[in-house]
C-alpha cells in the first residue's frame, strides 16, 4: 500500500491576500500609485528617525564641548 502524494501548498499570507483584493478592487495605475504613496511614508518615517538620532548625538556633543570647556577655566 503506497501513501497518498503530499502536495505542498503555501497558505498565502496576509499581504498576498490584501494584494489579491487591492487588484480585484483597484486599476494598476491606482495600486502603483497607492504602492508609490505607502513607500513615500516609510521612507518619510525613516528620515525623522535619522533626523531625532541627529539631534541627540549633536546635544551630547555639545553638551560634553560645554562641559568640557567649562571645566577647563575652573
Amino acid at each position: 500500500m503506497q501513501a497518498a502524494p503530499v502536495r505542498a501548498t503555501a497558505i498565502p499570507s496576509f499581504t498576498d491576500a490584501l494584494r489579491a483584493v487591492e487588484s480585484l478592487l483597484l486599476s494598476s495605475g491606482q495600486r502603483t500609485a497607492r504602492r508609490n504613496a505607502w513607500t513615500s511614508v516609510l521612507e518619510d518615517r525613516r528620515r525623522a528617525k535619522d533626523r531625532v538620532e541627529a539631534q541627540h548625538i549633536l546635544e551630547q556633543t555639545l553638551t560634553k564641548t560645554l562641559t568640557d570647556t567649562y571645566s577647563a577655566r575652573s
